[in-house]
């Protein structure tokens, strides 16, 4: 069994530049870049703009002229991002994905980075991922990554256990600084209560029978560019991306309904919402599979139970990658207070979630009929979370692509 990515044959081949670009003093080594990639650039007249600053990653366009017509994107990746990270797995997903066009060219990698195509159009907020007919393009789009063939012949298996357990070793113990150190401990569940919780995840979501196949495992809206001209969308950074739960991928995109800068997790998409969106995704990847079968309420229900539940596991993910983000990361941004916001709406959403069953009972975790163990009904002191989550002011900016 294998959960690598195989990158075709006929792919082309992403050149390694040996050029190292400073976080804070960019632009000599983006001009040795550039000078690789676009020799006629002249470059006094190469000019540089910073996106938005992401909390993994910084990302610099360069161009030449006022029309931004071509430009080359330059991530630099983030202090010890590697430990999150898989890279090589990244550079493999980006030419896959490109040869199915589902992703702008990948130009080259450098020591602490890449450079790849801008692509034109706009990156979407939370209004619009749930606006007509939007909502319905990501998820045709989705269901096509989603029926990509790229596991040469193995059975692909999901590292979603396997790369949750990496983390749920490398999260901070304690902080060296008081303020931190005193909000770990009064704010985040305990290693214990996280460890109970990571081992039911894994022992419920894995009987349910959600088909494992390619995914983004990132979809946030500003990962998400729509292009009006052409009517479609397109997605965008596949750090993250590989072989998953088809369910976990979906429920990780119903979780950033909530938005990027003001958190508010009551936007999380209604019932009606989900099954018209779950309807359009499946009829999609009917299509690309190369089945006729309608789609039956059934197929429907099946894969609203397995998205709901798994929306957990992306909960749980991101609150470990935020803790591990808090250690080590030189971003300014609220990691810790991130952390909490999502183990706070984990807890919030697990009783509903985890009392979802299959049509006709079928594949139900056993562990569902029963009462929770007391850590997974963890209460922080001064707060109630099946009532009121903790209140916690975080903006989680993100790479963005301007219009």
């Amino acid at each position: 069994m294998a959960s690598y990515i195989h990158v075709p044959d006929e792919a082309p081949v992403v050149p390694k530049i040996d050029v190292t670009v400073e976080e804070n003093d960019y632009r000599p080594g983006a001009l040795k870049l550039m000078e690789e990639l676009r020799p006629s650039w002249r470059p006094s007249e190469i000019k540089m703009k910073f996106f938005t600053d992401g909390i993994t990653n910084k990302l610099l366009g360069c161009y030449v002229g006022a029309a931004m017509q071509d430009v080359v994107l330059v991530r630099i990746y983030g202090n010890k991002t590697e430990l999150l990270i898989d890279r090589e797995n990244e550079v493999k997903s980006f030419r896959v994905l490109h040869a199915h066009r589902c992703a702008p060219r990948l130009y080259c990698t450098f020591n602490n980075g890449l450079c790849y195509e801008f692509l034109q159009g706009t990156a979407l907020e939370p209004e619009h991922i749930r606006s007509q007919p939007v909502f319905r393009l990501i998820a045709r789009q989705l269901a096509k990554y989603h029926a990509i063939h790229a596991h040469n012949g193995w059975v692909p298996q999901s590292d979603l256990w396997l790369k949750m357990g990496k983390y749920f070793t490398l999260i901070p113990k304690y902080f060296n600084d008081p303020e931190q150190n005193a909000r770990l401990s009064m704010e985040v569940p305990s290693l214990q209560c996280l460890g109970e919780e990571l081992l039911w995840l894994q022992q419920s979501l894995s009987l349910l029978g959600s088909p494992v196949v390619l995914c983004h495992n990132d979809l946030l809206c500003k990962n998400i560019i729509y292009n009006q001209k052409s009517g479609n969308v397109k997605f965008i950074d596949y750090e993250y991306a590989g072989y998953n739960y088809q369910a976990y991928d979906i429920g990780n995109h119903f979780n950033e309904f909530a938005g990027l800068n003001e958190v508010d997790y009551s936007h999380y998409p209604e019932r009606d919402f989900q099954l018209q969106w779950l309807r359009s995704y499946l009829e999609a990847y009917k299509e690309h599979k190369g089945q006729g079968s309608a789609v039956t309420d059934r197929e429907v229900e099946i894969l609203y139970v397995q998205v709901n539940q798994f929306a957990l596991a992306s909960h749980f993910f991101w609150g470990l990658w935020a803790l591990i983000q808090a250690e080590f990361s030189t971003i300014d941004f609220d990691f810790l207070g991130y952390a909490v916001l999502r183990f706070n709406q984990y807890f919030k959403m697990k009783p509903e979630a985890a009392a979802l069953n299959l049509p006709e009972h079928k594949l139900a975790p056993p562990a569902l009929s029963s009462p929770p163990p007391r850590s997974q009904t963890w209460t922080p002191p001064h707060a109630m979370m099946s009532e009121c989550p903790l209140e916690v002011s975080v903006e989680k900016s993100q790479t963005e692509s301007p219009v």
